[in-house]
């Protein structure tokens, strides 16, 4: 399908990405699950070909280009493997924050190393108590002179392990009515006194992305790390979690097309009872229904992702994209691996690991019970 917010020049950018990807990353990717980790030569080979944080500005070493080139990136690393969300995260969930609220000499201190892929990035909301209610949360900085005291523990945090640098969701004002209005945001940076990494987590996929919990003990954050003005915390999360969203989406949207593309490509190549096994009508039945709700979400998709980069509120329809299409892609991974028979419950058929990652789309970026909420909401229900 042609994308209605692509054109030639993203066309052209997509071949190189593609080339690149084909080079740099499919050779090793199976190496790098079980590794379980996404080597740094890897980042900053991307940084050196302009494939980090394409959409910042000129001046801070990015390509200034349009939000486009982000969604054609996102679609070719997704087609590599879902374990490579943590470049997504770093460049089009992370850096959103710095470049909407970052003070100008944040932005130049850490942005410029961010597109080189020198720093790598992660967002710390998620509490071993507390999950999508990120209201009470349980990590506080406390200001103590020139520095925050911050205490608390964060889990799954992805890119936990290698992050140089992490947006911190945190307490400022425990005692805030609305609870909400205490929340700030804190960057703190790998070698501060008191921030320390927990266990490496160990998923039933994304195995070649590193999830970890982070601790912070008495841990002191000089006050300008402040990211955006204090209390305001929760409101720039929310303002930029439709973007997160989004991302979960498109993700999902690609890999339903990948597996759906693999398993075409077997059927038609597997033989029982002497025909192949694209020929059986069942087969040929399961192969249609996937294929039109695949055309159908593409299309909503690529209207949504037209409207987002138009700067409108797509909140309630960005919720509907994100439920219904990881829902969507875990149907298909399950359809898909029936039809690969005994061989998908084999590890060397790639649909053994799209069934494990595509799991957890319903999970993160807020529940799809959430999202739900947030449409009931905003359908005035």
């Amino acid at each position: 399908m042609k994308h209605p917010y692509l054109h030639e020049d993203h066309k052209i950018f997509r071949q190189a990405l593609r080339k690149f990807l084909e080079k740099e990353a499919d050779p090793f990717y199976e190496q790098w699950e079980e590794d379980r980790m996404i080597p740094r030569s890897f980042w900053t080979k991307m940084g050196e070909q302009g494939f980090l944080c394409p959409d910042i500005d000129e001046k801070y070493g990015g390509s200034g280009v349009d939000w486009g080139f982000s969604v054609v990136i996102n679609e070719e690393l997704e087609r590599v493997g879902t374990g490579l969300i943590g470049i997504s995260l770093h460049s089009d969930i992370v850096i959103p924050y710095i470049t909407s609220y970052g003070t100008e000499k944040q932005k130049q201190r850490w942005l410029p190393k961010c597109v080189t892929g020198e720093i790598i990035t992660a967002i710390a909301m998620t509490e071993p108590g507390t999950g999508s209610d990120l209201a009470n949360i349980k990590t506080t900085a406390k200001l103590d002179g020139d520095h925050y005291i911050v205490n608390g523990q964060k889990t799954f945090i992805t890119n936990g392990i290698q992050s140089d640098l992490v947006v911190v969701a945190v307490k400022t004002n425990p005692d805030a009515v609305p609870k909400h209005k205490g929340l700030s945001l804190l960057v703190i940076e790998r070698d501060t006194p008191g921030f320390s990494r927990g266990r490496k987590l160990n998923k039933i996929g994304l195995h070649s992305q590193d999830t970890a919990e982070l601790i912070f003990e008495e841990c002191r954050v000089p006050k300008e790390n402040l990211l955006g003005e204090e209390g305001k915390g929760f409101i720039y999360l929310m303002e930029k979690l439709q973007q997160e969203r989004l991302l979960v989406a498109i993700g999902a949207q690609t890999a339903g097309e990948v597996m759906l593309e693999k398993t075409i490509e077997y059927v038609k190549s597997r033989e029982a009872f002497g025909k192949t096994v694209s020929q059986f009508q069942n087969t040929q039945f399961k192969i249609v229904e996937m294929a039109t709700d695949l055309e159908m979400s593409r299309a909503f998709l690529d209207q949504l992702i037209a409207e987002h980069i138009e700067g409108q509120n797509v909140v309630t329809k960005v919720s509907m994209a994100k439920w219904k299409l990881t829902d969507n892609a875990r149907k298909i991974a399950t359809e898909c691996m029936q039809l690969h028979g005994g061989y998908g419950y084999m590890e060397e058929y790639e649909i053994a690991r799209r069934f494990r990652d595509i799991q957890v789309g319903g999970i993160y970026a807020g529940t799809n019970e959430i999202m739900k909420t947030i449409i009931a909401k905003n359908l005035g229900l």
